[in-house]
């Protein structure tokens, strides 16, 4: 079922005569648990139209490179493969995504679009809306609560928030039935050139974009490997996930953000997979798929600054500037940064792990970015550097969670602590706590052994 709040008209438009109905895929990368698919479906169905899905690659997406380009080709590889065998045509094109959308818009009769929160993405559907001369509706499918109906403002932190989606959440939680499209599309009779992506190398060489970062290994895009990845989580990870998630030198978390990052798996499909599932590992993980994961929906989609250092609360922004001329044993350039050259080898190993997988433990990211914040003449650097090389180098980087992630290593959704040096009463970390905590020498002979593997 699909819930109205899911449901918003971008215009005021009506139902044109037109061959299609088209749903322009961006965000929701997957044939399989995505509401606006389906919605789109029913739509089709009842306007007895074929329903066609297009999707625009742009080579300029901000900050993307070929490690987030190849995993998003594996994807969309599978995406059209699986969409054929329902009996849905897809339309992959080389072109700006809104300007494609706009084009293929005069043959649809109407347009559905699913959702997403960064400026870039908003503005891509606003453009469309506002030029389309048919309907234009967004269905949101990459949250389990919709952000606006989970709250009406920006929220200040994980309490608040999680006090408003346990009330919603009930609701939201309903299965999404698998409708059959009635008039197939498979043969698009459209005056368009589509972009082959059967063959990733060859999708990949064609496109005119930054290849100073390389894909990694050990990721492989599509729904089918994060759905096999979940499942390997829940069998062989789940009950000592509480136990062991921030333990760098293991491997117990998920590794499933990069797949919710493209949308090519649905974070109501997680949820009902571990619905069945007991134990204090069930709730945490959930506690990190909804709670903070939707907080930083929240906080992208009602602050315009969310990627700034603007977007800080003004208590910490008030108690860092206060330290600004606080002395800094260790000063470092971004390119020192970039290679790993700081004196500490906790802080090098994560950068390390990020650069050469596309992922870094959750808990050592919280660490690398309070160190950025402490080896950097002034905050708002330290954070520019942060979301730089966590946009560069992360696989889930460019994403809500992204921004939120290196927001709360300068005090946004948490509290003030005890001041200090340097950091004021924003939240301190050391290395002397990874110590304390954490078995380190295995984490740096985890990474040592990923840089052998790498060469």
């Amino acid at each position: 079922m699909i819930l109205e709040e899911r449901i918003k008209r971008l215009n005021d438009k009506g139902v044109v005569q037109a061959p299609y109905v088209v749903y322009w895929m961006q965000s929701s990368q997957r044939a399989e648990d995505n509401h606006a698919l389906e919605y789109a479906i029913s739509q089709a169905n009842a306007l007895e139209k074929p329903l066609l899905v297009y999707f625009g690659i742009t080579d300029s997406f901000p900050e993307a490179n070929e490690r987030h380009y190849y995993f998003m080709l594996e994807g969309l590889k599978e995406v059209n493969a699986a969409l054929a065998k329902r009996g849905i045509g897809m339309l992959i094109r080389h072109i700006s995504p809104e300007k494609g959308a706009l084009e293929i818009a005069s043959f649809a009769a109407l347009m559905v679009v699913d959702r997403g929160y960064l400026r870039v993405e908003r503005q891509w559907r606003e453009f469309l809306a506002q030029k389309a001369a048919c309907p234009v509706i967004q269905v949101e499918t990459n949250v389990i609560v919709p952000v606006e109906a989970a709250s009406p403002k920006e929220e200040y932190s994980a309490y608040t928030l999680r006090l408003k989606l346990n009330k919603q959440l009930e609701r939201f939680i309903l299965p999404l039935s698998e409708r059959t499209v009635k008039h197939p599309s498979i043969q698009l009779e459209l005056p368009f050139e589509a972009y082959a992506v059967e063959d990733i190398d060859k999708a990949n060489a064609g496109l005119d974009i930054d290849r100073t970062v390389k894909r990694v290994p050990f990721y492989q895009g599509g729904t089918s490997q994060a759905k096999a990845m979940l499942e390997d989580f829940i069998e062989n990870k789940l009950a000592r996930y509480s136990e062991l998630k921030n333990q760098p030198g293991e491997e117990y978390t998920s590794g499933l953000s990069p797949y919710l990052h493209f949308g090519q798996i649905s974070p109501l499909y997680i949820y009902d997979r571990l619905l069945s599932e007991e134990g204090e590992g069930k709730k945490v993980f959930l506690e990190e798929l909804i709670v903070r994961r939707e907080l930083a929906m929240n906080f992208a989609f009602y602050n315009e600054k969310y990627d700034s250092y603007e977007a800080m609360p003004d208590w910490a922004k008030k108690t860092l500037d206060k330290h600004l001329t606080d002395q800094r044993d260790y000063l470092y350039t971004c390119g020192e940064l970039e290679r790993s050259r700081t004196h500490d080898d906790y802080w090098n190993a994560a950068q390390t792990e990020m650069v050469l997988t596309g992922k870094m433990n959750g808990y050592m990211r919280m660490y690398w970015g309070k160190k950025i914040l402490e080896w950097s003449n002034t905050p708002e650097e330290a954070f520019n550097r942060a979301i730089q090389l966590n946009n560069k180098y992360n696989l889930d980087g460019r994403d809500p969670n992204g921004y939120a992630g290196v927001a709360w290593c300068f005090g946004k959704n948490d509290r003030p602590w005890g001041e200090r040096a340097i950091f004021g009463m924003v939240r301190y970390m050391n290395d002397k706590g990874l110590k304390r905590k954490f078995d380190m020498d295995k984490y740096l002979e985890k990474v040592a052994a990923l840089q052998r593997q790498s060469g």
